[in-house]
């Protein structure tokens, strides 16, 4: 048990330790951010094509990563493997591209190899290497400074600072094309329909709302008999939207406030015949057709809302909103 606990403990450290490395070799980087950067985020704001990264092993996880998070945010990128362009995939790289490759050492074999021909085929270059005197490095239109003092792994061997270091490196500049091009969470949800992120930036309260025969209204001549009728027989429980003859919202009406109407008042045949218009709750909270619905569903949670009217520019109700389609849309 004791050499098992001192195992437990060297583990830790080294857990420690690799997180203290990891996050210095980061932090260095803010400081060689300079002119190349600005250059390589001109080079991408430019580019007519598209960006190809690139690279082999540790470097190629973080090429792929770099691909994915262009392409997520507005600048459209792929993967490419060395080996496999030098088996054909090099006919999708054009002039108007421009390749990203990431290699520690800037001497990986596979990717030095199909330099020449990245060149010649007239794409910009983008080093992201850890030596900027190597065959990468003097090889690129740009390179960027990726290098570690040392990497966190306890034999030096395993690429874990340099990784991700790469991979901040990446994502920085990423997020500087992003911020250049004026890139907005409504574009992000545009790239992100499937996820709760698409939908939280993408879905209106129109397009959640119950509309037409499915909202629940009544008129201002309706007791509340008649609200109960409309408020049971709709697909939207609880609430009933009580309008004018134009359809104005005039008020609204919900089964907490018919249970506290019943609890103050002692001839409940009476209750039913009151017109709806004596205790209707004037003025309600409202949302517009256009309202975010992760907007709606935040509004709705801070006030313990069930239901909300949808109402137009004309101060129509052309909808309600219920809290059960919201956290069926994931946005509760």
């Amino acid at each position: 048990m004791l050499e098992k606990a001192k195992g437990v403990a060297v583990a830790l450290q080294q857990a420690r330790e690799t997180l203290r490395v990891e996050a210095q070799a980061v932090a260095s980087l803010s400081e060689r951010l300079g002119e190349d950067f600005e250059r390589a985020v001109r080079m991408l704001l430019e580019s007519k094509g598209r960006v190809v990264t690139c690279g082999v092993g540790k470097s190629g996880c973080v090429a792929r990563k770099l691909a994915s998070t262009l392409a997520s945010t507005g600048t459209p990128a792929y993967f490419m493997h060395p080996t496999e362009a030098q088996h054909g995939d090099l006919g999708m790289v054009t002039a108007n591209d421009v390749v990203i490759v990431l290699s520690n050492s800037g001497e990986t074999e596979e990717v030095n190899a199909i330099l020449p021909w990245i060149k010649r085929v007239g794409a910009r270059l983008i080093a992201v290497c850890g030596r900027q005197d190597s065959t990468l490095g003097c090889a690129a239109d740009v390179s960027l400074d990726a290098s570690v003092e040392r990497e966190a792994c306890p034999l030096g061997l395993a690429p874990t600072a340099s990784a991700i270091t790469a991979m901040a490196l990446g994502d920085a500049l990423a997020m500087a094309v992003m911020a250049a091009r004026g890139f907005t969470a409504e574009d992000y949800g545009r790239t992100h329909p499937g996820g709760t992120l698409g939908r939280r930036v993408l879905l209106r309260a129109c397009d959640l709302m119950h509309a037409g025969d499915d909202n629940p209204t009544v008129a201002l001549s309706a007791t509340v008999l008649d609200a109960l009728l409309v408020m049971t027989k709709a697909s939207v429980r609880g609430a009933v939207s009580i309008v004018d003859d134009e359809g104005h919202l005039c008020g609204l009406f919900t089964d907490g406030d018919f249970r506290v109407l019943m609890q103050r008042e002692q001839d409940w045949a009476a209750v039913m015949r009151r017109p709806i218009n004596q205790v209707m709750t004037v003025c309600p909270t409202t949302l517009p057709p256009d309202a975010l619905a992760a907007e709606a569903a935040r509004v709705m949670q801070e006030r313990q809302f069930d239901n909300v009217p949808v109402v137009d520019e004309q101060g129509r109700a052309v909808g309600m909103l219920d809290i059960q389609d919201l956290i069926r849309a994931g946005l509760v």
